[in-house]
């Protein structure tokens, strides 16, 4: 397959793209620049350009584009980045997708459309929650109904934290927990959906070669974990006790409304469609994950 991927120099997207390479596809970039190698083509979202020919032969597009999340607290300017961030792009890609007749369009989104799902266990048939990420999602989701009306087939692909030993969530805590400042958050009870990098970019690779998988897919590993479990885990796989506590108010001081849907809350959210698919997981447990990855 000829391959287009927006926001292939980010972790997932470049590991996505070494994975799909190495599996015989031909991978092209979308670059915020000009161009300046064969397998790449340039782009402006806000303005709604691209480079002419971008999208030649092409069998599928994979948006993978958004600002981080994790960025403090959310200001009403820091919001409205991290919405512009998501919606130009995959407006542009899916008019495009639309234009150009590409058969397949794999959209990034993410696990927090679920909103706070507490001890319930809730898979792609479950609804969106409430809060500001949750109603980003189905805002970001909605955004790919022009490839859908096409007849393009579309994956909303649902992300959880992605650990990986190069950045991410793993790199953010790493240096707290290898000087033993590791500690649950809150009460440690709210649940945690992770997935590792290497079933991140093998379950999208899935999906792009497997033509009976379409609309959301939850990429999240099978056996999520509360926050008070992955503390313990981590701080086992770096050899480190983790015996601290960041109370609530504390958290939500400081980091405000990010805290409540981010930290202290979260969605026990399954790989429903993936399992169906029979997609197998490398890591399904997060022992092996974290014993991988870092």
């Amino acid at each position: 397959m000829r391959i287009l991927i927006a926001g292939a120099s980010g972790l997932i997207g470049h590991a996505l793209g070494t994975r799909l390479r190495a599996a015989g596809h031909e991978v092209r970039r979308l670059v915020r620049r000009e161009a300046s190698a064969a397998d790449e083509s340039g782009w402006d979202p806000p303005a709604g350009r691209v480079d002419e020919g971008a999208f030649d032969d092409v069998d599928a597009v994979v948006n993978l584009c958004g600002a981080p999340l994790a960025s403090g607290r959310w200001s009403a300017a820091r919001k409205q980045v991290l919405t512009d961030s998501r919606l130009e792009p995959t407006e542009v890609l899916a008019e495009a997708v639309a234009e150009h007749g590409v058969p397949i369009l794999i959209n990034a989104s993410g696990i927090n459309y679920y909103g706070d799902t507490g001890s319930a266990v809730v898979d792609e048939s479950g609804k969106a929650g409430t809060g500001f990420l949750a109603e980003l999602c189905v805002l970001w989701e909605a955004a790919t109904a022009p490839a859908a009306q096409a007849g393009a087939r579309v994956v909303l692909l649902r992300t959880s934290p992605v650990l990986s030993g190069n950045g991410g969530l793993l790199g953010t805590l790493r240096p707290l927990f290898r000087l033993g400042l590791g500690g649950r958050l809150g009460d440690g009870a709210q649940y945690m959906p992770w997935i590792s990098l290497t079933d991140e970019v093998a379950a999208i690779q899935f999906v792009l070669e497997h033509d009976e998988v379409s609309g959301p897919v939850n990429l999240a590993a099978p056996q999520p974990v509360t926050n008070s479990e992955f503390t313990r885990a981590f701080g086992r796989a770096l050899h480190r006790p983790a015996p601290w506590w960041v109370p609530g108010v504390a958290l939500r001081l400081v980091l405000g409304e990010t805290a409540d849907e981010m930290v202290l809350t979260g969605p026990r959210a399954v790989p429903g469609v993936l399992q169906q698919a029979g997609f197998e997981f490398t890591h399904p447990d997060l022992e092996a994950a974290l014993a991988a990855e870092l």
